[in-house]
Parts: structure tokens; C-alpha cells; sequence
């Protein structure tokens, strides 16, 4: 069974710094993209970043491109999202999503994620 396990969230003042992991248990991910996706209260669930099986490859929101940085740890089965000169308007629950597919590209859309985790809040206060 495909379990993924968020940790590191919390309360931070904006400007500060936190780093998310995504612990993934019963099946080994190192060659399948996985990503990060947020969802702030009274909104829809939207994409953040994601990194190739091999790391090599990553894509960011917008919003976040420059702050944010997502890698990957193959050998642990763990993907990380390093957050910095955070804003208030990144609160919000973080979610780690993973696929057993690899895709032409690496995908942006939360349909192309067969595997979610229970998610993580973040909360950035002004």
C-alpha cells in the first residue's frame, strides 16, 4: 500500500523559511515525478512545483518561482520543498502528490497524481 507522509509545517512569520518533506512508504518513486500542491481556505487546490525521477528536471508556479525550491532524495524515498521569503499568501495546507508514470512532460495538473498525502499546514503570519 502507497502511503506519503508530509511533515515540517507550521507557523512562520512572513520572510521566514520552512522545509516540507513527503515521506513515500510501499513503492519506490525514484524514477517517477512527484510534486507539491497547496490549498488555501474558500480556494481550489493548485499546483506548486515538481521534479522529475531524476531531479534534474523541476517546475514552478509562478507564484512561487525563486522561492521555492522542490528536490528529491531517491536513495530515501523523500521529496522536499524548501520555502523561503514567505508571504502570507502562502498559507495554506500543502499536499505531496506522486505518480507511477512518467510522463513526455512533467505535469502541472492534480488529475495527472494517482497519490496524495494527508497534507501539511503552513501558515505565514504578517
Amino acid at each position: 500500500q502507497v502511503q506519503l507522509v508530509e511533515s515540517g509545517g507550521g507557523l512562520v512569520q512572513a520572510g521566514g523559511s520552512l522545509r516540507l518533506s513527503c515521506a513515500a512508504s510501499g513503492r519506490s518513486f525514484s524514477s517517477y515525478p512527484m510534486a507539491w500542491f497547496r490549498q488555501a481556505p474558500g480556494k481550489e487546490r493548485e499546483f506548486v512545483a515538481t521534479i522529475g525521477g531524476s531531479g534534474l528536471s523541476t517546475e514552478y508556479a509562478d507564484s512561487v518561482k525563486g522561492r521555492f525550491t522542490i528536490s528529491r532524495d531517491n536513495a530515501k524515498n523523500t521529496v522536499y520543498l524548501q520555502m523561503s521569503s514567505l508571504k502570507p499568501e502562502d498559507t495554506a495546507v500543502y499536499y505531496c502528490a506522486a505518480v507511477l508514470r512518467i510522463y513526455t512532460n512533467l505535469q502541472r495538473a492534480a488529475p495527472a497524481y494517482d497519490y496524495w498525502g494527508q497534507g501539511t499546514q503552513v501558515t505565514v503570519s504578517s
